[in-house]
């Protein structure tokens, strides 16, 4: 289980304070896909950010019984002057996962060939992504953050992320962000409308599309 307690986030802006999220309470079960629905600058991908660990709350707490990935294609955590493979055996001990098998996995998927032995700062950002995308599922976790980046690359690429993630892995719990209704409608069982800094649950999730279009 994960949950949200009262999160409230906010980030200093010259002068002044902006106010991001206002006291959100959301939770999420094992095998649950929920997808967070909101505009612009609602707070989407700050709250998936807060859950995976990448940035603090202001304030209010986050607990997690479940592990959890990072956002799908983050790639805030690589040393840019390590190459693929040594970010890739770095992930691999962190985890403590068998290097040869999370090299293996990654070589697969990526498609990267000899870029993985070249500096990730040398990458470009579909590059890095793809190679976060693939640490992701490289390493296995109860809940995936999945922030837009799973439209990254071509559409082969996006084909095997689609198998990998949502049908070899049909059973983990998922916070999916995107802008795209259809998306959520397809793949989420439960929806969050962030609006204004604060968050509505609904286990409708065509309920919860008809108000986000209305938005």
């Amino acid at each position: 289980m994960i949950i949200c307690r009262d999160i409230r986030k906010s980030y200093g802006h010259g002068h002044s304070t902006k106010q991001v999220l206002k006291g959100v309470n959301i939770s999420v079960a094992p095998g649950e896909r929920v997808g967070l629905l909101g505009r612009n600058g609602a707070g989407k991908s700050t709250l998936i950010k807060l859950i995976g660990g990448v940035e603090m709350p202001t304030s209010g707490k986050i607990i997690r019984n479940m592990s959890i990935s990072w956002p799908l294609g983050f790639a805030g955590a690589f040393q840019g002057s390590l190459t693929g493979y040594d970010n890739t055996r770095f992930i691999a001990r962190i985890y403590q996962r068998e290097y040869a098998y999370v090299r293996d996995f990654v070589e697969e998927f990526t498609e990267l060939d000899r870029q993985l032995k070249m500096p990730v700062k040398t990458y470009s950002s579909g590059m890095r992504a793809r190679l976060a995308f693939a640490l992701s599922l490289a390493i296995e976790f109860d809940c995936y953050l999945i922030d837009e980046i799973v439209l990254v690359g071509d559409q082969n690429f996006q084909r095997k992320c689609h198998v990998e993630l949502f049908e070899k892995r049909s059973d983990r719990a998922m916070i999916v962000a995107s802008h795209s209704p259809g998306y959520i409608s397809d793949y989420c069982n439960k929806a969050v409308l962030l609006d204004s800094g604060h968050a509505t649950t609904y286990t409708d999730v065509g309920q919860a599309l008809e108000l986000y279009e209305r938005l």
